[in-house]
């Protein structure tokens, strides 16, 4: 597919506002962050495997940045192989050095790696984060700064598989003890342990209430 254009943005709901909820005939699409490495320990694209496993199980639909590569593509391709559907969202950049997953349902190639996160979060419904480096912290970083904003409503779940991210979280109490986050920071996603415990969630998400601040449109004084 080209990079997308305006109009092919129009077609697929691509909006300059808060992300919203929109469901489309399935339980929804899940946005999976996660690594794509191919020198991980082999539990890492084990529990890939496994939560794309469930994630079909539970009609859900996959959209993630479209490689084929690390647990990246052990997500994508696991979906594909159980049945799911799959969106993958890639730069031209990563496509043409044979980086994309073609198998995927829809493949969307962007300019940009702003475009592409503002695809994936768009399309999804839902945000679940594996073990990854700096662009899957990066990705569900951002999305918990646009939570944190009241520019998105949807669910995020952190897996935190053998304790991965528990120096990350212990740096987040630490934001939120110096005050340079308020409290409300840590009701932004869920921590669970394995995959398994993903769906319990994600069928009774936790709320979040933004500061007063950000709850009502603000007009220009």
């Amino acid at each position: 597919m080209d990079a997308i254009t305006d109009k092919a943005k129009a077609k697929i709901g691509v909006h300059s506002g808060p992300f919203v909820v929109q469901k489309q005939g399935m339980a929804g699409f899940i946005c999976v962050y996660c690594s794509s490495s191919d020198h991980l320990d082999r539990k890492y694209y084990d529990e890939a495997a496994r939560l794309a496993r469930q994630l079909v199980a539970h009609g859900w639909g996959l959209v993630y940045g479209g490689g084929n590569r690390g647990a990246m593509g052990v997500v994508g391709r696991t979906v594909k192989e159980a049945g799911g559907r799959v969106v993958g969202i890639i730069p031209e950049f990563m496509k043409t050095r044979e980086l994309a997953l073609d198998a995927a349902d829809e493949l969307i190639t962007v300019a940009t790696m702003h475009e592409r996160k503002h695809l994936m979060a768009q399309r999804a419904d839902a945000f679940v984060a594996l073990p990854g480096g700096i662009g899957t912290l990066e990705e569900f970083v951002e999305v918990m700064t646009l939570r944190y904003l009241n520019q998105v409503d949807k669910p995020m779940i952190l897996v935190n598989q053998d304790g991965y991210y528990d120096d990350l979280l212990r740096f987040f109490d630490r934001m939120t003890r110096e005050r340079f986050k308020s409290p409300g920071l840590h009701d932004l996603f869920t921590v669970v342990a394995t995959a398994d415990d993903v769906w319990r969630h994600l069928a009774d998400p936790k709320p979040f209430t933004a500061d007063e601040l950000w709850r009502e449109p603000r007009t220009a004084p």
